[in-house]
């Protein structure tokens, strides 16, 4: 049978991954991701063949899965966190009409904003919104139309890829969205290095969070107008009654 996994790695952490992304991995005879997460695959399963690809390389990425899995290989397409959010799996079943003989399996992993919540307390109890702030692929007119919307609405906002060398300025403009509606004490915190070394997690109000300077490897959290800081923890109650 020629077969692809999609694979959600989680953080990338052995412990982190679900059994069933454990089990595919090890059934499958290649794996094809990301330098960054073959290279934590390769320090779990040091004899495992991996094929790597740069970053902006995901169109190639997916078509080198399908043409190794034509040849009868049983493939692993891995991403971090889950490949169904930010990641590659709409790409591949896109592209999977042009290879009908080829079956794809997407196997679920933990995303950042389910991670990142466990590490800070539990912010995300009540209805929340995830958004990018990479223009890469979404203008930033859309980008600031969804931060204002859910800013409207109430909603805890996880912000996925908040900062980088050319989006240094993103995560302050994204505050200035959200303070035309939300309060300034409106408690945030900022998940960094989830599931790896040096993982960390810092709290501070939006009005703070304005003036960090953060990177790819930060998640960060902005409460709604009931979130509060409990013993160093961010905690948004779900509203039952003896809350």
């Amino acid at each position: 049978m020629k077969q692809i996994y999609i694979i959600g790695m989680g953080p990338g952490n052995y412990e982190q991954m679900t059994v069933e992304a454990v089990k595919k991995i090890e059934e499958s005879d290649i794996v094809i991701g990301y330098t960054v997460y073959t290279d934590l695959i390769k320090n779990i399963w040091p004899d495992k063949n991996c094929i790597s690809t740069p970053m902006t390389k995901e169109y190639d990425r997916c078509i080198l899965a399908f043409e190794e899995a034509d040849k009868g290989k049983t493939v692993a397409l891995v991403c971090s966190g889950d490949a169904g959010v930010y990641g590659l799996a709409g790409l591949m079943l896109g592209i999977s009409e042009r290879f009908k003989e080829v079956k794809v399996k997407i196997v679920a992993g933990v995303t950042a904003a389910l991670s990142g919540a466990a590490i800070i307390g539990a912010p995300l109890i009540h209805d929340f919104a995830v958004i990018s702030l990479s223009d890469l692929l979404t203008p930033l007119e859309k980008i600031e139309k969804r931060l204002e919307c859910a800013a409207i609405g109430d909603f805890c906002i996880c912000l996925y890829n908040p900062g980088s060398k050319k989006r240094a300025d993103y995560l302050e403009k994204a505050c200035k969205i959200l303070l035309k509606y939300k309060s300034a004490d409106t408690p945030c915190a900022i998940a960094k290095n989830i599931g790896r070394d040096k993982e960390e997690y810092m709290l501070y109000t939006l009005n703070e969070l304005k003036d960090i300077k953060v990177g790819m490897f930060e998640t960060v959290f902005i409460g709604n107008s009931m979130t509060k800081v409990i013993d160093n923890k961010l905690v948004t109650p779900r509203g039952y009654k003896n809350e």
